[in-house]
């Protein structure tokens, strides 16, 4: 089967976060996608119909099922999923939706982590197929208020100074919970979401958001760059697409 007949599943949570410079390395290698919109009522597709699933971030938290009872049902499918090989990439809330599916403890952070800030690698990076080739300590945007224990059998790829857990790899399955995937354009449509405002207070200033888009506008030529080399990586050594073409 060509590239051009594999399809990979995009599980979004609300309209302002697509997979963004991921889709884009997508289209442009040629490799189409579906996209569910699950905070719209969207039915999750059969996952078996895809070659690799992509979560991405939303304000809601990944135990909020009381309120939100179709979060169960996408942990449970991804559980299925994860568990039998089939390669994904989880962003922030997929993230920790992928630690909640494999059994891990999801919950609030001491406080809310908004920022272009560190990310360091652990040592167990150097060996991953993936992550192996990040810098050892790079800016990315953070805007998260909840973090994740690390599942059993996973590996820990990175941390930051505020939360222990910023990736992590299970098998084929890659959580992120920083966004190296943002340009300036998609920050601002964050900022104007009231269910993201709040934690805007952790950036500091008069103008918060102002000072968050000035950080981002000095790394996100960086950031999108290392987040389209991880992902091709990911694309081609873990999910079995064709390299690039040159």
């Amino acid at each position: 089967m060509s590239d051009a007949e594999r399809r990979v599943l995009v599980l979004q949570h609300i309209d302002c976060e697509p997979p963004a410079a991921y889709g884009l390395e997508l289209s442009e290698r040629g490799i189409p996608f579906d996209t569910a919109r699950l905070d719209a009522g969207e039915p999750l597709p059969d996952w078996r119909g895809y070659s690799a699933i992509i979560a991405m971030g939303g304000p809601m938290g990944a135990y909020d099922d009381g309120t939100l009872p179709w979060l169960t049902a996408e942990k449970r499918v991804l559980a299925q999923a994860v568990h039998a090989g089939m390669p994904f990439w989880g962003v922030c809330l997929g993230a920790q939706l992928l630690a909640a599916s494999l059994g891990a403890r999801v919950f609030p952070g001491a406080a809310p982590e908004v920022g272009v800030l560190p990310v360091s690698l652990a040592p167990a990076a150097a060996a991953d197929p993936v992550f192996r080739a990040a810098p050892a300590t790079f800016g990315a945007l953070q805007w998260h208020g909840d973090t994740y224990e690390l599942p059993d059998g996973a590996v820990r790829l990175a941390g930051s100074e505020l939360y222990e857990q910023q990736a992590f790899v299970f098998a084929r399955a890659y959580g992120l919970q920083f966004h190296i995937e943002v340009d300036g354009a998609l920050l601002a449509r964050w900022g104007a979401v009231p269910a993201y405002a709040g934690s805007l207070a952790a950036v500091g200033g008069e103008d918060p958001l102002g000072g968050l888009l000035a950080q981002l506008e000095g790394s996100q030529e960086r950031s999108i760059a290392l987040a389209r080399v991880l992902f091709g990586r990911w694309l081609e050594l873990i999910a079995g697409f064709a390299p690039a073409a040159s």
